[in-house]
């Protein structure tokens, strides 16, 4: 029999798969674009709940290092006031020092930003009561709403914040030191320094009082406080120099 023509046999040749290298690539691609843009929506709200799960343990660990001190804290104890388990907690953070640090450095901050209002330049044209006033009633009123602050700052034991303590207590010393030269540009420097200690040690004790109580018995202690200040300070700002 004689042979079909060659061109006959090629149109009924099967025809070849339309997933050819370039279609595959094409394919390829669009799922990497996919794949790209699920992990672009994906990412913020992983590191959304994160940040949600870090400030969570925070809170937890300022709840329980107010109530039982550094010392005494465990993570377990942190984990459970957070309402995780001890697993989900070192996720974020690897021990109770790296909780403390963080929570510290962020009081801190805020400490900061806080004290900058408190000691505000224009505050030295006022009365001796109400630059009490405009000095002390910030610096209470942050400490009263961040009882953390206090427990980590004048606590003891917690190696990671050590510096930022010292570092806090000589910025707050400096800063009484430039009030006290503005009425007493004669004092000397030796005096400066011993007068602005003892006004912190005065309201460090003061604090721990006002920290301890509440509502009308928190006020009474606050109004002794200025009053404690105002008479040591009066007869020295009143005076040409500190004696």
């Amino acid at each position: 029999m004689p042979e079909r023509p060659q061109a006959e046999n090629a149109a009924k040749a099967p025809k070849a798969p339309r997933s050819t290298a370039a279609g595959k690539a094409a394919g390829k691609a669009s799922g990497k674009a996919t794949g790209s843009a699920t992990k672009k929506v994906a990412a913020p709200r992983r590191q959304a709940r994160g940040e949600r799960r870090i400030a969570q343990l925070l809170d937890a660990a300022a709840s329980v290092f107010c109530r039982t001190g550094y010392a005494a804290a465990s993570t377990n104890a942190i984990a459970r006031e957070a309402e995780v388990s001890p697993g989900t907690l070192y996720q974020f953070f690897p021990n109770k020092e790296a909780i403390a640090v963080h929570l510290g450095d962020e009081l801190l901050r805020r400490a900061r930003d806080m004290h900058g209002q408190a000691f505000l330049p224009e505050n030295l044209d006022k009365p001796l009561p109400e630059l009490l006033d405009a000095v002390l009633d910030p610096v209470i009123a942050f400490n009263c709403e961040n009882p953390a602050f206090w427990a980590l700052m004048h606590g003891s034991g917690i190696p990671g914040i050590t510096q930022e303590r010292e570092e806090l207590h000589s910025g707050l010393l400096e800063r009484v030191q430039g009030i006290l030269r503005t009425f007493c540009p004669d004092g000397s420097p030796e005096e400066l320094t011993r007068v602005s200690g003892m006004i912190l040690g005065i309201f460090k004790a003061a604090l721990d009082l006002i920290l301890a109580s509440e509502g009308a018995e928190r006020a009474a202690y606050v109004a002794e406080l200025k009053t404690v200040l105002l008479r040591y300070l009066e007869p020295m700002l009143a005076a040409p120099h500190l004696h």
